[in-house]
């Protein structure tokens, strides 16, 4: 199997995961206590119409990241590898707690274990780092700008959203929780 075609076999291992999470575990009235206030609404038309629009101008402008470097679309597979494995482990950690929609149920708790030890939102490292990877696989800076820059305000509204869900949820155990451990990036947000 060549690069490009294990690439694109993630890359579409992804689109399906993502709607199959979509499809499986959005909380439906009475499941929980949804909380979303849009953000799903927001999140998905942004995320797809960015990927859309990175891959066009991919597709239509001149490679401008590095041209000519060998080493860029394999770094690409590692980010989309990483990405898939880091959003993954974190949604099958949460368990039935995960929901494609913000919604607290009612066995759900912080969880403060795994990668949560190290960010608040491990799914949505992940999904930046998989915008990251297709970016650099389109091979143009502004593709890259576009699909990382749009989701990544979409993902910031839905943190929002998800932490003051978690914080009128569980209190004092989510706000000693958020003030030892990062958003997204360990160490830095």
């Amino acid at each position: 199997m060549t690069i490009l075609a294990l690439w694109k076999f993630l890359y579409w291992c992804w689109i399906a995961t993502e709607v199959a999470v979509l499809l499986i575990t959005r909380t439906r009235r009475g499941g929980g206590d949804i909380r979303d206030r849009g953000s799903l609404l927001i999140l998905w038309p942004t995320i797809f119409g960015s990927i859309t629009a990175a891959f066009w101008i991919g597709q239509s402008h001149r490679p401008t990241i590095f041209p000519g470097a060998s080493w860029v679309f394999p770094a690409s597979l590692g980010f989309l590898a990483a990405g898939l494995v880091i959003r993954w482990i974190a949604i099958l950690t949460l368990g039935r707690s995960f929901s494609a929609n913000v919604a607290i149920h009612a066995a759900q708790t912080v969880h403060k274990t795994g990668l949560f030890r190290f960010v608040r939102h491990p799914s949505y490292s992940g999904m930046l780092l998989i915008f990251v990877a297709i970016g650099l696989a389109v091979r143009n800076w502004f593709s890259l700008a576009i699909v990382l820059l749009l989701p990544a305000a979409a993902l910031l509204y839905r943190i929002h959203v998800e932490e003051a869900a978690l914080t009128q949820a569980f209190g004092d155990d989510y706000r000693e929780y958020s003030k030892t451990t990062k958003r997204l990036i360990p160490g830095i947000y």
